[in-house]
């Protein structure tokens, strides 16, 4: 099943110029801890095709290492330069941006900590005499009380602020509400009046766009696939690229046909659109 509001045409037109799919990850190819059935035939049948394609996620509380490490656990061979995290994106857009910084106030998980301290990164210890360079608040499964009202207190002290992503909560199989990046810098804001100087996970288009440059890939010979109208399906259109949302994680047929703009292409799961895939080349 799959709702558009191309032509049948048009859309076969757009599916055949895609070279390159960038994949969401949870929700997308699967839920919590439990691989989609049709996951591994659908990077099969892109295999076949032809088509390249890499995991793009708004998730940081996972380094690349640990992300090739579960995939394989799942099923999925998949290598470092196929993974894009905001962790990593956070920290080249730090190295872009901000040179000169050094320490950093992180609300982190120890893995996402370890990849910005490889990066070269200090952290700054829980004390208001260790002022950091920039405030970082990511999606942090560990967070204690302290920690958050020391990351509140560097906000409302007027140091560069950067949220990894703005997911208000991460998709989960298991019954909890996974209370994610975005609500915590809601929380900072309602505590200091100050949100984030910039988030950088999707729907910022610049994650898509770094693999189209790394790839020279144009953006109509991208298609970028997930869950999320407000994430996934927003950075296509804000890239320029093909935005197809799946409805296998958060977003519902009602919520995804009510949106505005309706997403050019909403399919029940990744194999439905891999089936577009081969037939536009047919």
């Amino acid at each position: 099943m799959y709702k558009t509001p191309l032509t049948h045409d048009r859309l076969m037109q757009a599916c055949a110029r895609i070279k390159h799919v960038a994949l969401d990850m949870d929700g997308t190819i699967y839920l919590g801890s439990r691989l989609f059935p049709w996951t591994i035939p659908f990077l099969e049948q892109l295999r076949e095709a032809g088509i390249t394609y890499s995991f793009l996620t708004n998730n940081p509380t996972k380094s690349v290492n640990d992300y090739v490490v579960k995939l394989k656990a799942l099923g999925i061979d998949a290598t470092p330069e196929e993974i894009y995290t905001t962790a990593v994106a956070t920290i080249d857009y730090i190295k872009i941006n901000h040179p000169e910084a050094r320490r950093l106030f992180v609300l982190g998980t120890p893995s996402m900590i370890a990849e910005f301290e490889a990066a070269g990164f200090e952290m700054a210890a829980d004390d208001p005499a260790d002022r950091p360079d920039l405030l970082v608040v990511a999606f942090d499964m560990t967070l204690t009380y302290p920690r958050l009202c020391r990351a509140a207190w560097w906000a409302s002290q007027g140091i560069p602020y950067i949220a990894t992503n703005p997911d208000r909560v991460c998709p989960t199989d298991k019954e909890v509400v996974l209370v994610d990046c975005g609500s915590m810098t809601e929380c900072i804001h309602h505590a200091t009046g100050r949100r984030p100087d910039i988030v950088i996970g999707k729907p910022n288009p610049d994650m898509l766009r770094c693999i189209m440059a790394k790839r020279g890939l144009q953006p109509d010979e991208v298609a970028m696939c997930g869950d999320r109208i407000y994430t996934d399906v927003a950075t296509a259109r804000n890239a320029g690229a093909l935005g197809v949302l799946v409805l296998s994680g958060e977003t519902t047929l009602e919520t995804a046909m009510s949106s505005d703009p309706v997403p050019l292409i909403t399919a029940d799961t990744v194999a439905t659109f891999g089936n577009l895939l081969i037939e536009s080349r047919s």
